[in-house]
């Protein structure tokens, strides 16, 4: 396998984030990313009665959160 590849991409990233892994991220409490799940702000995918965010986007989150000061 070369590095950079396709076949190595993902690796050791996993696909979905629960809420607490998303809140320690973003340095929020757990209330903050659950009024943005149903906000519509964080899209997620439920499975029964948990949430799961992709890492994707969480990252564009906060890239559209980002504030210039100046």
């Amino acid at each position: 396998m070369v590095a950079g590849s396709p076949e190595g991409a993902g690796v050791g990233r996993t696909p979905f984030l629960t809420v607490a892994e998303v809140a320690e991220r973003m340095r929020v409490s757990k209330m903050t990313v659950y009024r943005l799940l149903h906000s519509g702000r964080l899209p997620a995918v439920r499975f029964g009665r948990s949430f799961r965010v992709q890492p994707a986007a969480v990252d564009e989150l906060i890239e559209s959160a980002r504030y210039e000061a100046g």
